[in-house]
């Protein structure tokens, strides 16, 4: 191996920075190349009644298979179709309900331009992204988005880099906006994503996680000598008090500690009463386990109850249960 090699690979990470600080440079670029076209295009999706064909060759293919997928998970029906596909049978697939989103760096593209006539004579209207607004793409588009970038993080200015990393970056940008224009909401996401580890954290609700037998139920007289019995073999480490078989308050392993160091001596004569929570966090069972965690969170609690309209006990879920 050379030196000249050798010093090559030694400056690998600087190459690496360089590369990022370019693709880095290319995205905030796209800021002000937003305008109006791209408004209309997010209209256009918007009022879509069928579903965004998304096309490309190549590496703009790459890029637009990606951008179908983000579109689809998060409420804009979609899928990716190569154009070279549509004169195999996968033209039955669109309707003049649809819109296709092209892509081109150049605008130019020979495969894709021969299946634009295609799709204007099924009266679909396009939204293209490229480079190029004076393209033939461009031109033949109802809304053209520009993507256009200074210069490839390729040192040689020629490998598909900054401008695939740009094109990419402007689907999500479209998705982003589609999402804040329908108010896609966590619950939505969830739907379009039943099997993943998301969707159960967020369809997942405090009646299906909840421990609902042999609750450490104990009266407010009991004496706390007692309640530490029953609050250890409860193995929660709290205890509830209810009265006529509704929540009226609260004690945890911390509250008897707390209490031992206070009374010293006379902790034995105190009950329930004397040191539980009137107020504990409670929750519906069909409080999302994300709400619970959240509520955790923000009061700095290990536990909530969960109670009906009238306040009876139902169950109890802890941090663990929301581990799912």
């Amino acid at each position: 191996m050379s030196n000249t090699s050798s010093d090559r690979l030694a400056q690998a990470r600087t190459y690496a920075a360089q590369c990022i600080r370019d693709e880095a440079n290319a995205l905030n670029e796209l800021i002000g190349q937003l305008d109006e076209n791209f408004d209309h295009a997010v209209e256009m999706i918007y009022h879509c009644r069928g579903k965004v064909i998304v096309t490309g060759v190549g590496k703009s293919g790459n890029i637009g298979a990606k951008i179908a997928a983000t579109f689809s998970s998060t409420g804009t029906p979609s899928f990716f179709i190569n154009p070279l596909d549509v004169y195999h049978g996968d033209l039955g697939v669109m309707t003049s309900d649809d819109v296709v989103l092209a892509l081109s760096n150049s605008g130019q593209t020979d495969e894709l331009l021969r299946f634009i006539p295609i799709v204007l004579h099924m009266n679909i209207p396009i939204i293209s992204m490229t480079s190029n607004a004076d393209s033939l793409l461009a031109k033949y588009s109802s809304a053209h988005i520009l993507v256009k970038v200074s210069k490839e993080a390729c040192p040689l200015n020629l490998a598909p880099t900054s401008s695939t990393t740009a094109a990419l970056a402007m689907g999500d940008a479209l998705a982003v906006a589609l999402m804040e224009v329908r108010h896609f909401r966590p619950r939505d996401f969830a739907q379009f994503h039943p099997g993943g580890e998301l969707g159960k954290r967020l369809l997942t609700t405090a009646r299906d996680v909840m421990k609902s037998d042999d609750l450490p139920i104990i009266p407010s007289d009991m004496h706390l000598g007692e309640a530490i019995i029953h609050v250890s073999k409860g193995k929660l480490g709290l205890g509830v008090s209810l009265r006529d078989g509704k929540v009226e308050g609260l004690i945890t392993d911390g509250d008897i500690r707390r209490a031992m160091e206070r009374w010293q001596s006379e902790f034995f004569d105190k009950t329930v009463s004397d040191i539980m929570t009137t107020s504990p966090k409670c929750v519906t069972p069909s409080t999302k386990v994300t709400e619970i965690q959240r509520i955790m969170n923000k009061y700095k609690v290990h536990t909530v109850l969960v109670i009906d309209q009238e306040r009876h006990l139902l169950g109890i879920v802890d941090h663990y249960r929301c581990m799912i």
